[in-house]
């Protein structure tokens, strides 16, 4: 019929996606507008993230304006885009055209004006060409990550951590570079950033103090109030940055958050087949955050008489509601000690008052209606969890994680690798879609992270296939880089390379630290050259402006001084001893392997015999250059620390 398409993606945790489906999707009048002009699709980013990738980016080429979701899409009938925007009310109000009006509007301007549209989306469709990286730089860009963190100290919040103002996301990937920069140049000033980025956020509403688990943001700059989506992306990255800063800081604060939220992960998230869903809605009942907020009254019939006085002062409840003028949602108002110390407690008694009280409001909140929850089961974001729960059993020495992390790994091996291919989604029991470079990438990245963890032969070997398989499917082999779609993808109106961290990390970025990783464990110099290659495409844009590409500025440090490879060979008991002695430090530019008991090793990974009587060696490499077998866990320590400016101060 010649009908142009109306495009609306959206998620299921998206709070606005609901209200636009419900205000205007699901009333009987619009709908027979959208059906008379248009041919209507629905698209979930989550599942088709190159989709939203294109259209997001038309959105921003449009209007000059950042996108979000519901993210709404006018496009001709051969999917180009010429009218756009997010949310759109049923009726007109506060400036913004009502979707019962706009639908018929856009659908006359089309068959008025169609030559004319058709020749802007052609125009539109090259200006989102030029937005890709043109070509690699003759020298690495050294200077980039110090240069960007000196841009994160201008924008650094003192006073409430995080950067900028409201709304206020947590910018793991941002932290992890400062802490990366720490730990390379002993700054201060990075450390601080982190560590106090990450108290707020504990203390903040952001956090959930009686489940735990991160929302998606803060809608104001202290923290306080959130968008209540909570989402399987944000928590795992954030998990290894708190098991990362208690290891650098002994702080057990930070150790007790990223406990609680693997807790949060293992009640909420895990399939029975040891995967994880995707996210947790806002909305409760019709109303965003209803699950969450509380009265005083409540709180106080729930907890008990010696309880009540604890909770209100830390919580705040003492004051004015803070959600909405009329509930309030519990965050860190008053410091435990000072609370302790007006009501003349014990701090050990009022932990254990306050304790209690969480542990019976916990009880009674489960009895709420809960807020849904996306059950698909998605390979880059269980990738993302794999990677933080490995990282996490070996900064916080909880060998529990690790199973965690196993179970689900087998369960994407077998769910979702098909002859040598990853499928990107499954539901139930069936998996679909082949997968991206994200999931390829951040696959290949757990599984080093695994490899770290409890050195599996298996999964050494399919490290190479995935390494194997990001470069024959979605490396770009005339500039470098990889697109975020493979080569025998379905063709679209445009083909993506993004090297920018999102709300998930870089694809490029992560597929560039995993190769060059697995190129230095298995000697196989040409994944580090694609590494290289990756790096060396959005060299320009990493000068120009660094931040926002922590992911590749990783890379890019670990091409200027490769990681040093340790590994530990000889009594399989006694070198898990070395093993965990060796991680109680967070040393982000070591890689320790533990392959004592492991037969039939590659060359690469067999490094000859041990010196006699020895019952644990450790090989020490960096690059192509190994240092003599050591036969001593101090030795090795020593070493270690000499190779790396970890401040002590730290802690």
């Amino acid at each position: 019929e010649g009908k142009p398409i109306l495009l609306s993606i959206g998620y299921s945790a998206c709070h606005w996606c609901h209200v636009m489906a419900h205000e205007s999707f699901e009333d009987a009048a619009v709908a027979a507008a959208m059906n008379e002009h248009f041919v209507n699709i629905k698209v979930d980013r989550e599942e088709r993230p190159d989709l939203d990738q294109i259209y997001q980016t038309a959105h921003s080429l449009l209007t000059r304006r950042s996108g979000g979701w519901p993210l709404t899409m006018f496009l001709t009938p051969q999917g180009e885009p010429f009218f756009g925007g997010t949310y759109f009310p049923k009726h007109s109000r506060h400036g913004v055209p009502g979707f019962l009006e706009l639908v018929p509007r856009i659908a006359a301007a089309y068959r008025e004006q169609g030559e004319a549209i058709a020749a802007q989306s052609r125009h539109l469709i090259a200006a989102m060409a030029t937005l890709e990286p043109g070509g690699g730089a003759a020298a690495l860009p050294i200077s980039a990550p110090e240069r960007a963190l000196q841009e994160l100290k201008r924008t650094f919040d003192s006073k409430h951590g995080g950067f900028g103002g409201a709304p206020k996301f947590p910018h793991p990937f941002e932290l992890d570079l400062c802490l990366r920069e720490w730990a390379r140049t002993g700054d201060g000033e990075a450390l601080a950033i982190v560590r106090t980025t990450l108290a707020h956020m504990a203390d903040g509403g952001i956090w959930d103090h009686l489940g735990g688990g991160f929302s998606r943001y803060s809608v104001d700059a202290e923290w306080t109030i959130p968008h209540f989506e909570k989402m399987l992306y944000d928590n795992a990255p954030l998990l290894a940055l708190y098991a990362d800063l208690a290891r650098v800081t002994f702080d057990f604060r930070f150790a007790d958050i990223a406990r609680n939220l693997v807790g949060w992960l293992v009640r909420e998230m895990r399939a029975p087949d040891g995967a994880f869903y995707s996210s947790l809605d806002a909305d409760s009942e019709g109303h965003e955050g209803k699950f969450y907020v509380w009265s005083p009254d409540e709180v106080r019939a729930t907890v008990n008489a010696e309880e009540w006085p604890v909770v209100a002062a830390h919580f705040g409840l003492n004051r004015p509601p803070n959600f909405e003028g009329i509930s309030w949602h519990l965050r860190v108002s008053e410091p435990l000690a000072d609370v302790a110390a007006r009501l003349d407690l014990t701090l050990p008694d009022a932990q254990t008052r306050l304790s209690g009280a969480k542990a019976v409001l916990f009880a009674a909140r489960e009895q709420r209606v809960h807020p849904g929850r996306d059950d698909k089961i998605l390979t880059s974001w269980n990738a993302l969890a794999i990677a933080a729960l490995a990282r996490a059993a070996r900064a916080l020495d909880e060998p529990r994680y690790a199973d965690l992390a196993f179970d689900a790994i087998d369960t994407l091996k077998r769910t979702a690798w098909r002859d040598g291919r990853l499928l990107a989604t499954r539901k139930d029991v069936r998996a679909e879609l082949n997968a991206y470079v994200d999931d390829y990438a951040f696959l290949l990245a757990a599984l080093i992270e695994l490899l770290q963890t409890r050195f599996r032969f298996d999964d050494f070997l399919w490290a190479q296939e995935v390494g194997n398989a990001l470069l024959e499917r979605f490396e770009d082999r005339d500039r470098g880089g990889f697109f975020f779609t493979s080569h025998d993808h379905e063709k679209l109106i445009h083909r993506t390379k993004p090297g920018h961290d999102n709300a998930t990390p870089s694809g490029n970025g992560v597929a560039a630290q995993a190769l060059i990783a697995l190129g230095h464990l298995s000697a196989e110099l040409r994944f580090v050259a694609a590494g290289e290659r990756a790096v060396r495409v959005f060299a320009p844009a990493l000068i120009e402006s660094p931040v926002g590409f922590s992911t590749l500025l990783g890379a890019l440090a670990d091409l200027e001084r490769p990681p040093a490879v340790v590994l530990l060979e000889g009594d399989p008991t006694e070198a898990a001893v070395w093993q965990r002695e060796l991680e109680r430090r967070y040393r982000p530019s070591v890689r320790i392997f533990n392959v004592a008991g492991i037969d039939l090793l590659p060359a690469a990974l067999d490094k000859g015999a041990a010196p006699p009587g020895a019952k644990v060696v450790a090989w020490v490499c960096r690059g192509a250059a190994c240092l003599p077998p050591i036969a001593s866990l101090e030795t090795v320590v020593e070493e270690l620390d000499t190779q790396s400016a970890v401040n002590e101060n730290a802690r």
